[in-house]
C-alpha cells in the first residue's frame, strides 16, 4: 500500500529524526537521491546543461547539493537564485564544485530544470519572482524535476492556486505527500520517485493511502470448494428505466463480471427486456409498482443508474433504502437523495458514488470548488451524510469518517465516456454483496474498474461494455493468474 502524509505529519517526523542525526544528514540523503534521479533522466551527465531554480527553503538546499554532485560529474550547472536568502552551505558547495549563479534566461537553454523553489510548507498562490520563474520553466523545452513537491502545489491537499510547476518527475523525500496523489496536484507531479531518508519509523498513521494490486488481491473474495451461488453473494440492482435501458444492462454486466454469485434485477418491462437479452444469468423481477417485496433475498443493492427522478423512482429508492443490507447509491438516486436527505436515515451501510456535480448538489457546494479540493469535499460529505463516499473523477477518492482516505491509482482518461460509471456501480456492488465493507468495496472496485479501463482502451477509445468485459482480466492481473 502506498501511504501519503500531510506537510505537518512529515515535518513532525523530520524533527524527531533530525534530533538523532548529525546536522545536515537528511539534506545530504535527499540531495544524493535527487542527483541520482536527475542523472538517470539525463542519461549521459557529462556536458549536459542543468539549471536549478532555487528558493529560500530547505528544498533549495537539496537542489544546490544535488547540483554540486552533477557538476562534479561534468555537467554544466547553473542556479537561478530566486529567494530573499539562499542556503549558505549548499551554495558554497555548489560553487566550489564549479556551479555558477545565472539569470532566469538560462532555463531556455537547459537540458534539465530542477525545481527547488518552494517546499511542503508553502500554501496559496506563488508570488513573484517565483510565479514568473515557474512560467518560464514550464515554457522551456527541458523536462522539469521537482524537489519534494512541484512548486505551487499544496503538499497536504493537492490544491493549485495560480502558477504551478508541471514536472516530468517529482523526487519526494521520506514519504509520499498527499498532494502528490490527489488532483490537480497529481497531474503537476508527473512520475513520483520516493527517496528513503529514514523517516519510516517516525511517521504516524497515514493521511491518505493508495491500494496496490497486491492489496486488492488480498481483499478480493475468492470462491472455495464449499461455495455456491448464494454464498458468493446475491446483489439486487434497481436501475434503468424506459428512457435509459442501457444503464441497467451495464450495471448488471459489471456485477456479473466481478464475481457475484447471483444478480437479481428489478425494473420495468423495457429495461428488463434488455437485461434478459444481454444477461440471461440475471434473475429478473418486473415491477408494476415501486416495491421490492417480490425480488427475493439479497446481500446488497445497487440503486440508481438510469432510474429516473420522478415519484415512481423516489418511492422505489425509499423501499430499497428501507432494507437492512448495504446499498450503493449512484446517478439518479443521488439526485433523489439530494432532494430528500431523509432517505439516508438508515442504520445499514451506504456507499455513494458521485461525480463532482452530483456531490455539489448533495452538500450544497460549487462543482469548481469540489474539483479544486477533491479530498476535502469527499471527507466533508462522508462526515455530513454519514456514508462512505467514492468521488469519481480525475482522481477517484474514497472517504469514510475516521479512516484514512484512499485514492485510486489505476484508470485512463478514456474512461470519461458514458456508461462507465454504471459498470463501476455494478463492480463495487458485487463486492459489497460478497461481504466487503463499503470502504474496501469502493477502493477495490475503483482499482479493478480503472485497470479494466486500461485493458479495454489500450491507448484508444473504449466503450462501457468493453470495460465490463475486461473486469475478469483485471481480476486475473491483480491475482497473478493466467487464463
Amino acid at each position: 500500500m502506498r501511504t501519503a502524509y500531510t506537510a505537518d505529519q512529515i515535518r513532525a517526523a523530520e524533527h524527531v529524526l533530525m534530533a538523532r542525526l548529525p546536522e545536515g544528514t537528511l539534506m545530504q540523503r535527499a540531495a544524493s537521491g535527487l542527483a541520482s534521479v536527475c542523472a538517470d533522466l539525463l542519461g549521459r551527465v557529462y556536458g549536459k546543461r542543468v539549471v536549478l531554480v532555487v528558493g529560500s527553503g530547505d528544498n533549495g538546499g537539496d537542489a544546490l547539493y544535488a547540483g554540486e554532485r552533477l557538476a562534479r560529474r561534468g555537467a554544466w550547472v547553473g542556479a537561478v537564485l530566486a529567494g530573499s536568502r539562499t542556503h549558505e552551505a549548499g551554495l558554497r558547495a555548489f560553487t566550489d564544485a564549479g556551479g555558477r549563479v545565472v539569470d532566469a534566461a538560462a532555463v531556455e537553454e537547459a537540458d534539465l530544470i530542477v525545481d527547488g523553489l518552494v517546499g511542503i510548507g508553502a500554501a496559496g498562490a506563488l508570488r513573484e519572482p517565483y510565479a514568473g520563474l515557474v512560467a518560464a520553466a514550464n515554457a522551456a523545452r527541458a523536462p522539469i524535476v521537482a524537489v519534494d513537491v512541484p512548486s505551487g502545489v499544496d503538499a497536504s491537499s493537492g490544491r493549485v492556486q495560480g502558477a504551478a510547476v508541471r514536472a516530468k518527475v517529482t523526487v519526494t523525500m521520506g514519504a509520499y505527500k498527499t498532494g502528490l496523489l490527489v488532483d490537480p496536484g497529481a497531474v503537476h507531479a508527473g512520475a513520483v520517485e520516493l527517496i528513503d531518508i529514514g523517516l519510516g519509523a517516525y511517521l504516524p498513521d497515514p493521511d491518505v493511502a493508495a491500494l496496490t494490486g497486491d492489496d486488492v488481491d488480498v481483499l478480493l473474495p475468492r470462491p472455495d470448494k464449499e461455495s455456491d451461488k448464494y454464498r458468493r453473494g446475491v446483489l439486487g440492482v434497481a436501475a434503468g428505466s424506459d428512457l435509459f435501458t442501457g444503464a441497467a444492462v451495464l450495471a448488471v454486466g459489471g456485477a456479473l463480471r466481478a464475481g457475484v454469485g447471483m444478480v437479481r434485477y428489478a425494473g420495468t418491462s423495457a429495461p428488463i427486456a434488455q437485461v434478459r437479452s444481454h444477461w440471461p444469468e440475471a434473475v429478473v423481477t418486473e415491477l408494476d409498482r415501486p416495491s421490492i417485496e417480490n425480488v427475493g433475498r439479497v446481500q446488497a443493492w445497487v440503486l440508481g443508474p438510469g432510474l429516473g427522478t420522478g415519484d415512481w423512482a423516489h418511492e422505489l429508492a425509499a423501499r430499497v433504502l428501507e432494507s437492512g443490507v448495504p446499498v450503493l447509491i449512484d446517478a439518479d438516486a443521488l439526485t433523489l437523495v439530494a432532494g430528500d436527505r431523509g432517505l439516508l436515515r438508515r442504520t445499514a451501510p451506504v456507499l455513494i458514488t458521485p461525480h463532482a456535480g452530483e456531490l455539489a448538489r448533495l452538500i450544497k457546494a460549487d462543482r469548481e470548488q469540489i474539483e479544486a479540493a477533491r479530498l476535502e469535499h469527499a471527507r466533508r460529505a462522508a462526515a455530513e451524510l454519514g456514508v462512505t463516499v467514492l468521488l469519481k473523477g480525475s482522481t477517484t477518492v474514497v472517504a469514510e469518517e475516521s479512516r484514512p482516505a484512499r485514492v485510486n491509482v489505476t484508470g485512463t482518461p478514456w474512461l470519461a465516456t458514458g456508461g462507465t460509471g454504471d459498470v463501476l456501480s455494478g463492480v463495487a456492488g458485487a463486492l459489497l454483496a460478497q461481504g466487503l465493507s463499503c470502504y474496501d468495496a469502493a477502493a477495490c472496485g475503483a482499482f479493478l474498474h480503472g485497470l479494466a479501463g486500461r485493458f479495454a482502451a489500450s491507448g484508444a477509445p473504449l466503450t462501457a461494455a468493453g470495460v465490463a468485459s475486461a473486469v475478469p482480466r483485471a481480476i486475473r492481473a491483480v491475482s497473478g493468474e493466467t487464463p
